[in-house]
């Protein structure tokens, strides 16, 4: 058996130009028993496509969805408020990050050549400052007279 006419109108019906009897035509094709194999991927698109009654409850249904009271949603400042919060909360951390990654150039990062060269120089320094006081101890204790050791004997 000859299915081009079939297949015309399928491809019609792709590209949307086929009328509403074509369509019929093409229903009544796909719910036969006896459909070739090159066919059969296309018979559940229109045999699902079946008129179905809505039944007598379906206006009472949606009346009795329209009728029904939505329920209303309770806003709390803070709930509204908390995007801010959030908003301002990322800020803080990303400026903490930004000053904490900028503190190694505000202090500076020396040539550790020169960092060692001033730890000796404050040294040398100290010592300097140290050293008057330590020779006018000297000085002072080898003027003064010695007591000679009998007189505690005594």
């Amino acid at each position: 058996m000859d299915y081009k006419y079939i297949e015309q109108l399928l491809e019609r019906y792709w590209q949307g130009e086929t009328t509403l009897q074509e369509e019929a035509i093409l229903r009544n094709f796909f719910s036969q028993p006896d459909i070739p194999e090159s066919l059969r991927k296309f018979q559940a698109l229109f045999t699902l496509e079946k008129e179905e009654t809505l039944g007598d409850d379906f206006d009472e249904r949606i009346l009795g969805m329209i009728e029904e009271e939505p329920k209303a949603k309770i806003v709390t400042l803070t709930s509204r408020l908390m995007p801010l919060f959030k908003a301002a909360a990322i800020v803080a951390i990303i400026l903490t990050l930004g000053n904490a990654a900028q503190a190694p150039w505000n202090y500076g990062w020396d040539d550790p050549k020169d960092e060692y060269a001033k730890f000796h120089q404050q040294n040398a320094d100290s010592v300097n400052l140290l050293n008057p006081i330590q020779a006018e101890n000297v000085n002072d204790s080898a003027m003064a007279p010695k007591p000679e050791a009998s007189q505690y004997i005594e």
